[in-house]
């Protein structure tokens, strides 16, 4: 979603929390990616899931007895500013990643690449984020002239 990360890094983004269930390993491509995009730390954070780790009374579902051994293998990684690898990422066990960030590298980084700085093109692009309530869903009938809102769950 570059233009949420967009957001992300016009409010100045340092730490980019991006939890994922993708244990693939082209993922690792994508941390590094909004690494160097936003010029700010990225910690990737997956699960790591044995079959094992489900409930007891999850075993006699279908689905869960086609599963291999280690259901989603993980993949926690820690990447700098730069795209530079810093810790992970940890594969096929559990593992808590560790390490000293220095938070002046996000602007360091930022000298060479600051895509809502001196990249940014406002003469030419502008992204304008609402920032309102809104409700995503609307429906209209063939004989409306204007849609109704979804009903507001969200308090209930």
């Amino acid at each position: 979603m570059p233009l949420a990360r967009m957001a992300l890094y016009a409010q100045r983004v340092e730490l980019y929390l991006a939890p994922t269930a993708d244990a693939r390993d082209v993922w690792q491509a994508t941390l590094r990616h909004i690494a160097c995009e936003g010029r700010c730390f990225v910690l990737g954070c997956n699960q790591f899931v044995r079959r094992d780790d489900y409930p007891p009374s999850w075993a006699t579902r279908p689905e869960l007895a086609t599963l291999p051994d280690i259901a989603c293998r993980g993949g926690s990684a820690i990447y700098s500013p730069l795209g530079e690898l810093l810790a992970g990422p940890v594969w096929d066990r559990e593992e808590l990643l560790v390490h000293d960030l220095d938070l002046d590298d996000v602007s360091r980084g930022k000298f060479d690449l600051d895509v809502i700085g001196h990249y940014a093109r406002p003469d030419v692009f502008e992204l304008r984020v609402n920032r309102s309530r809104r409700n995503g869903v609307r429906f209209q009938d063939s004989g409306d002239t204007k849609p109704s809102a979804a009903p507001d769950t969200a308090d209930t």
